[in-house]
């Protein structure tokens, strides 16, 4: 039934969509250049996100936004309004089916449009994952660059929640970090969600758009309101140290401050640098730090076995063999599935990180 009622929806807009897209053209006028923007009004970082999405689809008439619930505003609210602004027809809920709506989404895509896709939680995508992995990542390659879906994204609310049990903590941004074709964004903040967003929407490659739930309304910050763009694949030190690197992305750059902070009080200098893509990262900023400190930890909420902190640390190790001066560290989640009430002993808090820190620095 939910593959049928999707159906239904592709079919009552492909004589519009047929009308102004040409397969493989590019969709929209030319975005604004990168660049980072200062100042602003404090908002929280779903009210970010929204601003970022009425840009999109008012900068771009074949800017499509669909989903679960997205129609009134959606679960975490992200959506608020843009029905009512832009319409039904460019602003529409799908069936609950994921599969669906990720097909859906590279086809409207593929047609020249930007396709701007909501997964409700980031443990709901693995129905997807087949349409994301085998079409979605691999439609320009098999094409000979012929035909395209590279307005397509993917936006997710990813991470622990503080209650949110096996099905709505998960974090699997490694599942997608190993598919060349595609692009993984997570951003820490509102003013770095508003601009991520945007460049990913634009970007002319298909991007899996992470958001750090817990940080929806916790995080406030002054967001410029006007149009800009954040760079993909552009790591950021956000603060610089000595004695040791700290990488990691999203909700988690919030607890390694707070451990850079304490550290500083028994006097070691960290040095902490927000990946914020992780697929293509950017090695050579991290790289720098490292030579530099000759010591390097990574944290993520994912489990450490496999988690892209494993692929962080072997990068590392054959970059700056001979300038580490202790093994890298990792402080993730546990090779558990996600828990509920023992959720704080699965997170890799600011405490584990700061005993990791003195380990590595003790080495």
């Amino acid at each position: 039934m939910a593959a049928k009622g999707l159906r239904e929806v592709g079919r009552r807009r492909a004589a519009e969509v047929g009308r102004r897209c040409l397969s493989g053209g590019s969709a929209g006028p030319p975005a604004p250049a990168a660049k980072r923007k200062e100042g602003g009004k404090a908002v929280n970082l779903f009210t970010a996100v929204n601003q970022a999405l009425h840009i999109a689809l008012d900068t771009d008439p074949r800017a499509y936004v669909f989903g679960e619930d997205v129609g009134f505003g959606g679960v975490f609210r992200c959506t608020t309004g843009l029905a009512d602004r832009f319409g039904k027809s460019r602003v529409f809920n799908t069936p609950l089916c994921e599969q669906g709506i990720a097909g859906f989404a590279i086809g409207l895509a593929a047609m020249g449009n930007r396709a701007i896709a909501e997964i409700q939680f980031a443990d709901y995508i693995f129905p997807a994952f087949d349409q994301i992995v085998n079409e979605a990542a691999k439609f320009r390659y098999r094409s000979g660059n012929e035909f395209n879906c590279g307005g397509l994204t993917i936006r997710t609310p990813y991470g622990a929640v503080g209650h949110g049990g096996h099905y709505h903590s998960q974090s699997p941004e490694a599942f997608f970090c190993h598919v060349p074709g595609l692009k993984v964004v997570i951003p820490r903040s509102p003013r770095e969600a508003k601009g991520l967003l945007l460049a990913s929407i634009r970007d002319p490659n298909p991007v899996v758009f992470f958001e750090p739930k817990w940080l929806y309304r916790l995080a406030v910050e002054e967001v410029p309101e006007e149009d800009y763009m954040l760079p993909l694949s552009e790591a950021e030190v956000i603060r610089e140290g000595s004695d040791i690197t700290l990488v990691g992305w999203g909700a988690q750059l919030a607890v390694l401050k707070e451990a850079c902070e304490d550290a500083a009080k028994d006097g070691v200098s960290c040095e902490l640098i927000d990946l914020k893509t992780l697929v293509p990262w950017d090695k050579e900023t991290v790289e720098a730090s490292v030579k530099k400190t000759g010591k390097l930890l990574v944290s993520h909420e994912a489990p450490v076995t496999g988690g892209f902190g494993a692929e962080i640390a072997a990068s590392i190790a054959e970059r700056c063999f001979q300038r580490l001066e202790a093994p890298v560290a990792r402080v993730c989640g546990l090779d558990t599935p996600f828990p509920l009430v023992y959720e704080p002993f699965y997170m890799p808090t600011k405490n584990k990180v700061l005993d990791a820190i003195k380990a590595t620095i003790d080495f």
